[in-house]
């Protein structure tokens, strides 16, 4: 079972409310709430891309760019010895840092660029 639905780019949540009886989420890895609700699946989907195609017009209406779920980059704190081991690994295969880690993470999760 999948907890998640996409809509141009966007990822909405899924979420169930058995005191309300009713279906509810919100637009993930943004900070603009975009929240949507149905008593049912096609409801629930109806609503999520009506709400991602609201903002989208909203944006384009104020002229201002959409925030977009990811940029490419995140800061990752390892600690003082890991950043040394990794570098100096990456020194040693030739490689940028940035080069070294990207690989890493493609490895761990099966997904090549």
């Amino acid at each position: 079972m999948k907890n998640t639905m996409e809509h141009k780019g966007y990822t909405g949540s899924v979420e169930y409310s058995d005191e309300d009886g009713i279906f509810f989420g919100k637009v993930q890895f943004i900070r603009t709430l975009i929240s949507y609700e149905g008593s049912n699946a096609e409801e629930l989907r109806n609503d999520f891309h009506n709400g991602v195609d609201d903002y989208l017009i909203m944006c384009q209406a104020k002229k201002i760019t959409p925030e977009q779920p990811f940029k490419g980059s995140f800061n990752v704190r390892v600690g003082r010895d890991l950043h040394r081991q990794i570098a100096l690994e990456a020194a040693r295969r030739g490689v940028s840092l940035n080069s070294l880690i990207v690989a890493a993470l493609e490895r761990e999760t099966q997904h090549a660029a």
